[in-house]
């Protein structure tokens, strides 16, 4: 009598290729799930690769060792996945310097997340405006992360792994 052995599934490890759904929300509260940030249980997976800064590090430390086809859900502390708020990147800025870096026309208000380019011109960051002064003269932003110190919900489905 032959025995089939069924291979092990493949687990999740630095470096892994990952087709995934995921989904992750602010905390829930008062028993009631929090709002997704992201979800793309509802459409395609996403296919990512460890270790290249698209998920925080605190939520690939999680997926680490999962096997193919886990579908799990796990929340991370305040502050865990996109660090604590550091009210040093509440900042003003001068409308002479964002004249220079985009349309001198832009009128901006409370929400509005702008892009600036790095120092280096290689990349981006945002800021999402938290004051405009009544002159005009000066817009204040935020440039922390918008979940920065605060908890999340992160849902995870393991589709594949190469």
């Amino acid at each position: 009598m032959s025995t089939v052995e069924t291979p092990a599934p493949a687990l999740v490890q630095p470096g892994s290729f990952l087709t995934l759904h995921y989904r992750m929300a602010g905390p829930s509260t008062d028993g009631q799930q929090g709002t997704d940030i992201i979800n793309t249980f509802a459409g395609k997976p996403a296919t990512l690769s460890l270790g290249t800064g698209e998920l925080s590090p605190a939520i690939e430390q999680r997926l680490l060792g999962l096997p193919e086809g886990t579908r799990t859900s796990f929340e991370l502390a305040a502050g865990e996945a996109f660090g604590e708020r550091n009210p040093e990147l509440v900042q003003w800025v001068a409308r002479k310097l964002l004249n220079e870096l985009g349309d001198p026309h832009e009128q901006y208000k409370v929400g509005d997340v702008v892009q600036f380019p790095t120092p280096d011109g290689m990349g981006q960051y945002a800021g999402s405006v938290q004051q405009v002064k009544a002159d005009g003269d000066a817009v204040q932003f935020d440039f922390n992360h918008p979940l920065a110190g605060q908890p999340v919900v992160f849902e995870v489905q393991v589709i594949g792994i190469l």
